[in-house]
């Protein structure tokens, strides 16, 4: 009581507002509310779902559900302009550090884009496949991807940037293969709309488009070595129809399978078509023998894929019994089976009524190929998980998982128990249309508030496989997307037959010595990227076709393959051109005797020195324009070269000079000096 007393006396006798004390003020912050906005006219309700605000410039952007965007200016809330990017909804926006870009993502669609709000302009716009992805082919050089989904597009990615370049929207159904031509510049597709189609990458455009006598469903394509001759299986009819690539006419059709064809491969040394169907066969046609069936090969269950080995030499097929059977094309004899059950691993889906274990009886590989030196065999299927085998050794050398989305079905081995409840299994529960775990599917016609929308959850599958050409990297398509794995460049240490003598101050005293040949040899055992680069970059440009001459047969594939890496990071392009140039010259013969194992490193190198073909191309079109300007300026102002007499009659003709001149000019260089060169 006497406490509250002296209380009492204190509050008395302040006067006024104390101020509280700097360290209570810290880490203590109030906001008020400054103004309120409605975006929504009334009657024109639109759900606001996204929204980004730039500090710097007090730019709010904000997206809704039906796809528009509005740029508001703070704190008045002017509104700079408001635009419709898709028919879907926004799901997330982004805005640069200077506040000129914003960049939106849209889910739904797969899109994303990059829109420059001062100009109104587009700066990158890319959308995926709307539905999953289904067949996949690599470019002969290694550069592009091509991949069909069930949306019935055909889109063409860049392996360097990631990025679609072009789309083809042709197909009037989901497209079940693609494939590349020998030249990488013709694209074949088949679809179950009944087409089969050639685009050309020059040109982006359909310019053939092969059908059947009766309307039917094709289910795989290929196209022979040459580029040739086409060919479709059928999923109704169990034929497979041949066309001519020139012509577009028919040229045959092959029947003789009992069940759906379901893979075809051409070989890739000689004109022997394989196909495989699910009447548990695998028929061998030679073109040369008026497609006649050479060889039938006897399986035990119905066939799913089908792949020539990169030599032709082997074949292997995957079947419905979760096996992989190795054949010799030439003498129809099996060398090998690789049992794939327990290696696939499948999980168990939400509303399965048996266990994981159980289920895997029904699973298996849907999709092979071989790796570009034919010694691994890559396999996917019904399952998150993708298998490399050893083909002689016949082991699993590595499993890789693709995703650990649990939003995806067939994840996880045993039942989350939590859903289980005494009156049965929650996932049979449709929750409301607002969960974002499932891809929606409205009813046909309905635009908004679809009260009947029901949910389900993708089942996680590997739909294609392709190893590319170049031997560093593969590619998936799966229910994720397409998704690239490439070799890990940054080994720290991988000798090559190293012995105590090889060190790096060895290695720098032959370079001191100006012995290139041993040094060169001691960096590629000593294997170390540094090394390998100052013992290469040390020889004299003058002396290396000398030195390419000395070195011996193993080594040659080593120093192509750092070449072809060095194109991609060094600067000095023409010396390392000089090299490949000197190195082919002299070992070309030899090389050409393995190429089955030399293929992957070559194909690499052609990759490296194609994209630096591209880029000097583009600069050196750039230059064209630049001179064709300078032409016809001087064309109209009547410039004449200076040996000629005034009256030339000649009036059409600048001289390189006068071009020069002009292009000086165009640059602040008015005399024309050359100082533009």
């Amino acid at each position: 009581e006497e406490e509250d007393d002296e209380e009492g006396e204190e509050e008395t006798t302040v006067r006024g507002k104390a101020a509280p004390a700097a360290e209570e003020q810290q880490g203590k912050v109030k906001y008020s509310r400054l103004a309120k906005y409605f975006f929504n006219k009334e009657g024109d309700f639109n759900k606001l779902t996204a929204a980004a605000y730039h500090k710097t410039t007090h730019l709010l952007v904000t997206g809704f559900a039906s796809g528009v965007f509005h740029l508001h200016e703070l704190p008045e809330f002017n509104l700079i302009h408001s635009l419709s990017v898709s028919d879907q909804r926004i799901a997330s926006i982004a805005v640069n550090g200077s506040g000129d870009w914003v960049a939106f993502g849209c889910s739904g669609l797969g899109q994303l884009l990059v829109w420059e709000w001062q100009s109104e302009s587009y700066v990158l716009k890319q959308q995926g496949h709307f539905n999953s992805m289904v067949a996949l082919a690599y470019s002969p050089d290694g550069q592009y991807l091509a991949t069909g989904g069930d949306d019935g597009k055909v889109k063409v990615w860049n392996t360097l940037s990631g990025f679609c370049f072009i789309t083809f929207t042709e197909h009037s159904s989901g497209v079940t293969g693609v494939t590349f031509t020998a030249t990488g510049y013709v694209i074949v597709t088949s679809s179950m709309d009944g087409t089969v189609r050639a685009f050309d990458l020059h040109r982006y455009r359909n310019f053939r488009t092969f059908t059947s006598p009766r309307p039917t469903q094709f289910s795989c394509v290929a196209v022979d070595c040459s580029g040739e001759v086409v060919s479709a299986g059928a999923q109704d009819s169990f034929e497979v129809f041949i066309w001519s690539m020139q012509t577009g006419r028919l040229l045959d059709v092959l029947s003789g399978h009992e069940g759906p064809i379901s893979s075809l491969c051409f070989n890739p040394v000689k004109s022997v078509l394989a196909s495989a169907s699910w009447d548990r066969t695998v028929r061998l046609w030679d073109m040369a023998d008026s497609w006649r069936t050479t060889e039938t090969l006897g399986l035990t269950s119905d066939a799913l894929a089908v792949t020539f080995r990169p030599d032709g030499a082997e074949l292997a097929v995957a079947t419905l019994n979760s096996q992989i059977t190795f054949w010799d094309p030439e003498n129809a004899v099996q060398t090998g089976c690789i049992e794939g059950r327990h290696d696939l691993k499948t999980g168990r889906k939400e509303l399965d009524k048996i266990t994981a274990k159980h289920s895997a009886k029904g699973k298996a590989f849907t999709t092979v190929c071989y790796s570009a030196d034919g010694q691994s065999v890559l396999a996917g299927g019904m399952s998150k998980f993708v298998c490399i085998y050893h083909v002689k050794e016949q082991i699993l050398r590595k499993k890789f998982e693709i995703s650990c989305n649990l939003s995806l079905d067939a994840m996880e081995e045993f039942l989350n128990r939590r859903k289980m409840t005494e009156f049965g299994n929650l996932a049979l529960i449709d929750q409301d249309a607002g969960v974002e775990d499932g891809v929606a599917v409205p009813l046909p016609g309905v635009k908004k508030g679809d009260m009947s929308s029901r949910h389900f959850k993708p089942e996680i599958r590997v739909t294609s496989l392709r190893f590319s050409p170049t031997g560093r990297c593969w590619a998936a398509t799966t229910s994720e997307g397409l998704l690239v794995y490439s070799l890990d460049a940054q080994t720290l240490f991988d000798p090559f037959e190293l012995d105590t003598g090889v060190t790096p101050v060895r290695i720098r005293a032959a370079l001191r010595q100006q012995d290139y040949t041993r040094a060169i040899l001691m960096a590629f055992r000593l294997n170390e990227r540094k090394l390998l680069q100052e013992a290469l970059e040390s020889v004299p440009w003058d002396e290396v076709a000398v030195v390419s001459s000395s070195l011996p047969e193993p080594y040659v594939e080593k120093v192509l393959e750092f070449l072809a890496s060095s194109f991609e990071v060094s600067c000095h392009l023409e010396f390392y051109l000089l090299w490949t140039q000197k190195l082919l010259l002299v070992h070309g013969q030899k090389l050409k005797a393995r190429a089955g194992k030399v293929l992957p490193a070559v194909q690499f190198l052609q990759k490296s020195i194609q994209r630096h073909l591209d880029d000097v191309s583009r600069l050196c079109d750039w230059n064209r324009y630049n001179i064709q300007y300078a032409l016809a300026v001087s064309k109209q102002r009547g410039l004449k070269r200076p040996s000629e007499p005034p009256g030339s009659d000649d009036e059409a003709d600048a001289s390189d000079d006068d071009t020069l001149h002009l292009l000086g000019a165009r640059h602040g260089d008015g005399d024309g000096d050359g100082h533009l060169v």
